[in-house]
């Protein structure tokens, strides 16, 4: 794993909410969400489906569709430029140059009337100007670099023609083609098998730290969180409830829900022999009729009654990580 420097970080995203409107109402599915990447970090954004971690790429790289959705709020710094206030031309000078994304059902994203090699050689044309046959070049070494045999010849072949596996090669190919600042990788191996899971988490590994490209995980996979980052976001609801060192969010989680979400799977610690994997009752609530404490509450084993009636502040703990949990509020706080 890297070890970022103390530079100023490479995306810092602030306070960020995300709004859509439905026939019920409207939702907050992202409510203050702030983060940090640094060059050369892999971030794990891990928590269940729902909890608004593919909102927050989306929203990182402006695809929120608008309406039924809006940005309400926050900041995305690039670089030190705010990405939510430059314009849309300038922002497709961003998108899938410095800042690239690898979507979780690659299918739904190649073209199927295109060659693979001309959706990686658009990419490079498009940004940095080359040729046809320089832009095929740089397509052929793509798919070289992630492991497709035979690139000279499969590079004029079309998706269809590729495994799942392979297709989602492609597609990594394509968003490190022009090699990009930061990778935002959301679910890169949803529907995939475990050896090809596999795989994939090293061939992105590897291609870090070749680059030095710094890679935004989204994941429910926890074992990929232990061998993969360098530090881990826990989402839950539309917050980021627990944020800190992988290390230090293994080995001790703070909020319920991160210990929950590593008791319930397999490869995120060791189990003792016969040990049976636990669950976490209930579901992720709804974000339109959302009370006004904590999101976690019906479904914690610690709920306490200020729990369901005031939403925890967030608490810096000595070592470094954030906690949104009235469990870890300082008795100072608490009695204020």
């Amino acid at each position: 794993m890297s070890d970022p420097s103390n530079s100023a970080p490479l995306l810092q995203v602030q306070d960020l909410s995300v709004e859509f409107r439905t026939r019920r109402g409207t939702s907050r599915v992202l409510d203050g969400v702030s983060f940090d990447l640094q060059r050369g970090q892999t971030l794990g954004v891990v928590g269940e489906s729902g909890c608004g971690k593919s909102v927050t790429a989306l929203a990182v790289m402006r695809l929120i569709a608008q309406p039924p959705g809006r940005i309400a709020g926050g900041r995305v710094l690039f670089d030190g430029r705010d990405l939510l206030r430059i314009s849309e031309a300038d922002m497709r000078k961003v998108r899938g140059n410095r800042i690239s994304m690898i979507f979780q059902e690659p299918m739904t994203s190649l073209n199927p009337a295109y060659t693979v090699g001309d959706q990686i050689a658009e990419a490079v044309r498009l940004h940095e100007g080359l040729s046809r046959s320089a832009a095929t070049e740089r397509a052929v070494q793509m798919l070289q670099a992630v492991g497709i045999p035979d690139p000279q010849r499969r590079v004029h072949e079309y998706p269809h023609q590729f495994s799942g596996g392979m297709r989602q090669r492609v597609m990594i190919g394509m968003a490190l083609a022009c090699k990009p600042d930061v990778l935002i990788a959301d679910e890169p191996t949803t529907a995939l098998d475990v050896t090809v899971q596999a795989q994939i988490f090293d061939l992105i590994s590897d291609l870090r730290e070749k680059t030095g490209t710094a890679v935004m995980l989204i994941t429910h996979d926890m074992g990929a969180v232990a061998e993969m980052t360098d530090r881990v976001v826990v989402m839950y609801a539309g917050h980021i409830v627990e944020s800190g060192q992988v290390s230090q969010i293994l080995q001790e989680p703070l909020h319920p829900y991160t210990r929950g979400l590593i008791a319930c799977a397999p490869g995120a610690r060791t189990a003792a022999p016969g040990q049976m994997l636990e669950e976490i009752p209930g579901s992720v609530p709804s974000l339109i009729e959302r009370g006004a404490g904590c999101l976690f509450a019906e479904r914690c084993k610690d709920v306490m009654p200020r729990c369901r009636s005031e939403l925890p502040p967030r608490t810096h703990a000595a070592d470094g990580r954030t906690v949104l949990c009235w469990l870890h509020v300082p008795a100072t706080e608490l009695a204020a």
